[in-house]
Parts: C-alpha cells; structure tokens; sequence
C-alpha cells in the first residue's frame, strides 16, 4: 500500500468505533475502500459511511460479511492490496455472559475466515490486525513481573482464559493464529496494532465498544459517590486510525505496535477533565474512593475479588516509542481526547 493509492483497501468492521475512523482516514487519503458491514440495511449504523460514500463518490463500498462464515470476505476483499482486519466485539468483563460464544467464537473464528479469504485473494500483500493491549497482558499484575515494570511488546497474554477475561483471551489466540498463518507463506507480511482502551469522538450513532460503554458509565453517574482507583492505558481513536495506515504504508513496518500513552489514566483523572468544562455537572464523581468499599461493592456490580485484587490500584509506565519511532504517531493529550469523547457522547444523546 506504500505509495501506490490505485488499490483498494479492505476494512472489516467498517461501522464500528475504529473501522469508521480508519475508513474515513483512507478515503481522505484518497484510497479506494471496500467496507464490510453486518448488514447494509442497518440503516442508523450505517449513516456516517453512506455520508462518507456521497463526499468521495464512487471511493467507498460496502459489503455485508459474517465473521462467523466461511467465505464471507471473499467478495469484499477480491482486488485488494491491503486488509485492515478491525472487526471483533469488545465487551467489558461484567458484560460478557458466555466467553466462548461472544468473544472468543468472533474473535478467533473471524480471524481464521479472513486469513482463510487472503490466502484465496493473490493481490493482498499485507494485513493490519487490530489486536489490543490485552494480548500482551491479562492482568495488570502480569505487567509488574515485565522487565522494570513497563508495558512492552515483547510479552505474550499467558494469563487469560475463556472463564477469566475472556475479551483479553479471544485477541490473544486470535492474534497468534494471525502470526502462525504469516510464517507459513512467503507472499503477505503482517503488521499488528495493540491499542489499549480507545477513547475519542464517536462517528456512529450505536457502538457497542466497550470503551464508550465504559465511560457513559462514568458520564450518567455510577460513580457519583466517588471514582474508583481503576487506571487505564488510553488512546484516542484518531491516533488508532492513522497508526493502521502507517503500519500499512510504511515498508519498514514489522510486528506489534502498542497503542497508548506513556501514562496511564484513572476514573478519578478523566472526571476532573470534564469538570473542567462541566463545573456543575453533579453525576461526575468529585473524589477518589478508598479501595475498601470497592473490594466490599465490586462483586455487586460484577467484579470478582481476584479481578479486584489484580487491578485496584495498579498502575505502570508503557512503552509506545516503536510506535512514535517507525509508525509516526503524535499522541495528543489526555485532555483533549476525553473531553471530544464527552462532547460527541453529549450531542449524540441530544440527538435521539
């Protein structure tokens, strides 16, 4: 994809959080771009790609495509050069019922359906996997026991399962049956992104990310009492967007790339962000819980004591340089990214 802007570009997961993004990014660029979608008659979803399709007439098309069927890429991705494979749910642990079926079966399951699609599609000469911080740790305690306590790309997820953090799970077997198909051939190379919690403007009407449902949370008052000492590494979706193509178009582009800030940020930190614009804004928590009543409240609200214990608390240093270095990327301050993420969650809730 280095300078040739003739080829289209597959995204898959074209209306989600990032996949809209990253869509939005390729065509301003001036790539072609095959978008799939789950259903093209999902109209609300579909609203911000169909307004994309009438800015760049004739650059964007879409195709419906189940990650769980065979075949399913195959259309969209014929004539491509470039894979962008964004597509696969993200749930908060709390939200997930049955690991298996929601995270694990799209995550691992899509994967193989689209590498399957690539090896059957001769054009394709690189694929970018969306993978996620999570397939480098399970628990933030695992990331205590890395050289000096610092997040790096160098560490495999050995800690997750179906039954404990199942999202982390699903992107970590995903991305390894990723790599194993890469050095089985000689004619693709792979490149993967491993963002941590995505935050930013939303394109779409209706996300199911667990980002933006983290963080609504946060915004209708769950923690008005006081902000639990949960931190996290942060990355705003626009960074995400153009990290995908500069791992695309950057020949020299090779492995994982970490997606996150060099500091971590907590609840308490991102609701004085926006009490920075929202003084009386009564539902932002205006301080820090002790951690006691959050190991006595969390399982009422779906955190067992072994996901407190591994969490609460800890915070480490990441390393992103790989990804300022190779890929380019500028990371923009905390406060910004939050405060777009709470304008656009406003104006969208006027907006229903």
């Amino acid at each position: 994809m280095s300078a040739d802007r003739s080829t289209a570009a597959l995204v898959t997961g074209g209306s989600g959080f990032v996949g809209s993004h990253l869509v939005k990014r390729l065509l301003e660029r001036g790539y072609p771009v095959h978008a799939t979608v789950r259903s093209t008659a999902a109209t609300a979803k579909l609203r911000p790609l169909r307004a994309m399709q009438e800015a760049h007439p004739g650059q964007l098309s879409l195709f419906e495509a189940d990650l769980l069927a065979e075949g399913s890429f195959d259309e969209a991705m014929s004539g491509c050069r470039t894979v962008f494979h964004v597509a696969s749910p993200f749930r908060m642990p709390e939200k997930i019922k049955d690991g298996r079926r929601e995270m694990v079966d799209p995550a691992l399951l899509g994967t193989r359906n689209v590498l399957a699609a690539i090896e059957r599609t001769p054009t394709v000469e690189r694929l970018v996997l969306t993978s996620t911080v999570g397939a480098i740790f399970g628990d933030y305690a695992d990331v205590l026991a890395m050289d000096d306590g610092v997040l790096s790309e160098r560490y495999f997820n050995t800690t997750s399962t179906v039954e404990n953090n199942p999202y982390h799970y699903a992107k970590t077997v995903a991305e390894r049956e990723a790599w194993d198909a890469e050095a089985a051939q000689g004619r693709w190379r792979m490149v993967s992104v491993n963002p941590g919690l995505i935050l930013g403007p939303s394109l779409t009407p209706a996300s199911e990310s667990g980002s933006l449902f983290l963080l609504e949370e946060l915004f209708k008052g769950y923690f008005f009492y006081g902000a639990p000492d949960f931190s996290f590494t942060t990355v705003d979706v626009r960074e995400v967007a153009d990290a995908h193509i500069a791992a695309a178009e950057n020949p020299d582009a090779k492995g994982r790339y970490i997606l996150a800030a060099p500091t971590m940020t907590s609840f308490h930190e991102m609701s004085r962000i926006i009490r920075s614009r929202r003084p009386r804004d009564l539902r932002l928590p205006r301080t820090a819980l002790p951690h006691w009543p959050v190991r006595v409240l969390g399982p009422a609200f779906g955190l067992t004591q072994d996901y407190i214990r591994a969490h609460l608390g800890i915070r480490f240093p990441v390393d992103n340089s790989r990804s300022v270095s190779e890929l380019g990327i500028t990371y923009r301050p905390i406060e910004r990214t939050v405060l777009d993420h709470y304008e656009a969650w406003r104006s969208r809730r006027t907006a229903q």
